[in-house]
């Protein structure tokens, strides 16, 4: 690479996510470093995930893994594919395509290490104290989960269904904490359902979705919830059964109504993150169990420990796989695909998407190129 790159960025606000900007110019010098691989950024998916990734920027370190250089603003992380346009690395060729953590931008240097058929881990001297399963790069030509059809899908399944795998996995291993029933709120997000979706060995735990009313058909319809209540209609649930609640709103008047309508009956409040609420948990004075932050790389660490890390991959390759052809089925889809192109899109789309302004059927790219 013998001519410097133009880099194109999109920056987003910290205190105000719905707020964005779009930055060009050349990312440091033009020769590689001994041990770089610049990556060309091709597509990636942009969901309320995102959104919530920047809400918990700060107290989950999101904000670290690509520092923007530039006070008060951040580089939003998200989940695409790339190619690899320059290398000095043995074991990562130029053409080869990967899938990972990117910020929305043109291009990304990154230090590969722990290179193996299946990828490599960028080895960013920044990057070493944070959460290595978002500082791997895996090697399409070697992922048993990849389909090359399936690009758009993967990219806007497989970061929400990780979380949806391993949460249920989570609750089932706990033994659902006693609970008879499981309430979700923002049953409609695609992280939600997904859960929903795991859980189906699971009859004997009902699970209850709680929406908005305009969502209210689209959840019904999706038919991995035993029942369907508008937000209103909380007080028609039954507050004597022992009851989990799993949490992906972050609304924290939604939060006290669920503690209250089931007070004693409340086993457990399970906080798995939110798009619209940009504080991480507060103390409250609610009845019943404090709320608990769900992680999903805690429990994927245990699960390596217990089962041995190729059998965690074929487990959620297995089940992904499933999830996307439910969720593709042509004949009954519950996400359709829209592709947008280029940064400008980017922005109107996190705007809608921090907004709220999203139809919860459909999934979103954007490609790069």
């Amino acid at each position: 690479m013998n001519s410097p790159l133009s880099l194109t960025r999109l920056l987003t606000r910290k205190d105000a996510l719905n707020h964005t900007r779009i930055t060009h110019g050349a990312p440091g010098d033009a020769a590689l470093s001994s041990g770089e691989v610049v990556l060309k950024i091709r597509r990636v998916a942009i969901t309320t995930n995102n959104i919530t990734y920047a809400a918990f920027g700060e107290a989950m370190q999101y904000w670290d893994f690509f520092p923007t250089g530039e006070e008060g603003f951040g580089h939003m992380p998200v989940w695409g594919f790339a190619d690899v346009i320059a290398s000095t690395v043995d074991g990562v060729a130029v053409g080869e395509r990967f899938y990972g953590y990117f910020p929305i931008a043109s291009h990304l240097r990154v230090w590969p290490e722990r290179v193996t058929a299946r990828g490599f881990y960028d080895g960013a001297a920044h990057r070493k104290t944070l959460t290595s399963a978002y500082n791997q790069y895996m090697r399409c030509s070697a992922d048993a989960a990849y389909r090359e059809a399936d690009e758009n899908y993967q990219m806007l399944v497989r970061p929400l269904f990780i979380t949806s795998f391993m949460l249920a996995d989570f609750l089932q291993d706990q033994a659902f904490f006693g609970a008879q029933q499981l309430v979700f709120s923002s049953a409609s997000s695609k992280t939600a359902y997904g859960t929903a979706f795991c859980l189906q060995a699971y009859p004997q735990v009902q699970r209850i979705a709680l929406t908005s009313a305009r969502n209210k058909d689209f959840v019904a319809g999706l038919g991995c919830y035993g029942a369907v209540a508008a937000y209103d209609e909380l007080p028609q649930i039954d507050p004597r059964k022992p009851t989990l609640y799993v949490d992906f709103s972050g609304d924290e008047d939604l939060r006290r109504a669920v503690h209250q309508h089931f007070g004693d009956a409340l086993v457990y409040d399970c906080y798995a993150g939110s798009a619209q609420n940009t504080q991480f948990l507060r103390q409250l004075d609610l009845p019943g169990p404090a709320p608990e932050f769900y992680f999903a790389p805690v429990q994927i660490r245990k699960r390596n420990a217990d089962w041995g890390h190729a059998v965690v991959n074929q487990r959620f390759n297995d089940a992904q796989l499933a999830f996307i052809r439910r969720v593709s089925d042509v004949s009954d889809p519950w996400m359709t695909v829209r592709e947008h192109q280029g940064f400008e899109a980017a922005q109107g789309l996190i705007d809608d998407l921090f907004g709220g302004r999203i139809d919860p059927q459909q999934g979103h790219v954007v490609v790069l190129d």
